[in-house]
């Protein structure tokens, strides 16, 4: 754990501990706090979300300092989920009573249910299923349309809007027809349906155009309202516009994805990252807006951790894609010195054929041990050195010219450059990027423990050869050798 003492005032992607998987993450700002809504993955796991709601938050004046809040709704608090489905992706509004409500979708279903709470991370009380005046529910019959990953919109004048639906051809096994994003407003009572659902983004099933997917995420933000949300499983967020909160979105382009797919023209098989699917949401802390996404690991689907990124927001309303970083919500590059986790990689692939390589397969983010489950709080204190039996995250099969990357560190006091490592020797050669000429040579000796290793490095050839300014900097390490090497930190000085 030492690594992480010598940086932990500053914030790095992912943001949480890197034992919790938190996808679909909905950020929301309560009073002086921003919180995390999302699904829950458990390492391992064979299926998506099989874990309970939780809830993290931090102060508004520190994004670096996350506090587990602990479950706030388990599968078991929905009266009729008997079989302890999973629950996918929620969203929480506080609405016009100044309550909290939670929206959500049960698995295999296409039902979206609310709970509420007076607090924003206490424990939910199931309120009950989106319905008609009449009380019937939303979804209980089959010309109803599939509904599926609910957002929710409280409008500046106290309406409430629902979107809900799917573009996936596959959930008509459900029973129901697939529309695509599809609005209704509902009553105060943030339960009962006053309006006829208006589809505003049809299904189209054309993979190779921009359509509504699954996973909206509704601001209202000025004069505009914003959908986020995957255009495809595998391509990243994309956003549209519009003047009214329940018709005439524009497609306008995209806003992040962590293989950086469509980032300056990066095709699929050149993903920069092992790829999977998006969902998430906007925020804006102190002036500051950020979008917040996730990414796979484990070299699986279901294994999901959560990233962030600032984002600008334009004078016409537009914004455009960021890349994907290591420092995140750090406000600006990591320090260059001290000892950084490797699983904080956001470029990490195999060297390809051709130039093409498969965007699923490559390097991965992985831990020794199971799923950890931290104490609920009250329980005992969470702190560094109570959480030494956490597992441990790294950077797992690194074979013969693979690439892990780093982006971005001042560098102006780096003169010194180690790894720790395990595995097949070799040689990690320090590159200006993907691709460059080798800046420095690590030898690496094979070693079944884990070992450091470290040469000097002239940092401004580094930024003269990458093309940036030296104080924010890109690292990037490719593996020279046979067999497999595996890199748990790396460290500046």
């Amino acid at each position: 754990m030492k690594e992480e003492v010598s940086v932990k005032r500053q914030c790095y992607n992912p943001y949480l501990p890197s034992w919790e998987y938190i996808p679909d993450a909905e950020p929301k700002v309560f009073g002086q706090r921003l919180y995390i809504y999302g699904s829950h993955d458990l390492f391992g796991a064979k299926e998506y979300c099989e874990g309970d709601y939780v809830c993290w938050s931090t102060p508004v004046d520190d994004l670096s300092d996350w506090r587990y809040e602990g479950v706030i709704f388990k599968k078991q608090d929905t009266p009729w989920n008997k079989k302890n489905q999973s629950y996918y992706a929620p969203d929480v509004v506080r609405g016009t009573d100044g309550r909290y409500y939670l929206y959500y979708s049960v698995a295999n279903t296409s039902i979206t249910s609310v709970a509420v709470c007076d607090k924003p991370a206490g424990k939910y009380q199931y309120l009950g299923d989106v319905h008609f005046p009449d009380g019937r529910v939303y979804g209980s019959k089959p010309e109803d349309w599939f509904m599926f990953d609910p957002a929710v919109l409280v409008d500046d004048d106290g309406r409430v809007f629902l979107y809900v639906g799917s573009g996936q051809k596959s959930n008509g096994q459900f029973g129901h027809e697939i529309k695509g994003l599809f609005v209704m407003e509902l009553s105060s009572d943030m339960l009962t349906i006053v309006s006829e659902p208006t589809i505003i983004m049809p299904a189209d099933f054309d993979p190779k155009k921009p359509n509504y997917w699954e996973g909206p995420s509704i601001r209202h933000i000025g004069e505009w309202y914003y959908l986020v949300y995957p255009a495809t499983d595998i391509t990243g967020l994309n956003y549209a516009m519009s003047l009214f909160p329940d018709k005439g979105f524009i497609h306008k382009g995209p806003i992040h994805s962590s293989s950086d797919i469509g980032l300056e023209g990066r095709k699929l098989m050149n993903a920069a990252y092992p790829m999977g699917n998006s969902h998430g949401g906007m925020v804006c802390v102190h002036g500051q807006w950020y979008i917040f996404d996730h990414r796979t690991t484990n070299g699986a689907k279901r294994n999901r951790q959560a990233v962030a990124e600032p984002i600008e927001i334009r004078a016409d309303g537009t914004i455009r894609m960021v890349e994907s970083t290591s420092c995140g919500l750090n406000g600006g590059p990591l320090k260059g010195t001290g000892t950084y986790p490797a699983y904080i990689a956001c470029v990490l692939h195999h060297a390809g054929t051709f130039g093409l390589r498969n965007p699923m397969g490559g390097p991965e983010i992985t831990q020794d041990g199971p799923d950890y489950e931290p104490p609920e709080p009250g329980e005992r204190e969470v702190t560094i050195e109570t959480e030494r039996t956490a597992p441990k995250a790294y950077i797992s099969k690194m074979k013969n010219g693979s690439i892990a990357g780093f982006r971005y560190f001042d560098l102006n006091e780096s003169t010194h450059i180690a790894v720790t490592v395990r595995g097949a020797g070799g040689v990690l050669e320090l590159l200006p990027g993907e691709k460059g000429p080798v800046i420095a040579s690590i030898p690496i000796a094979g070693t079944a423990d884990w070992t450091t290793a470290g040469v000097k490095f002239n940092a401004r050839r580094l930024a003269l050869e990458s093309r940036r300014p030296i104080d924010s900097c890109p690292l990037y390490f490719r593996y020279k050798g046979k067999g497999t090497l595996d890199i748990l930190s790396i460290t500046l000085a």
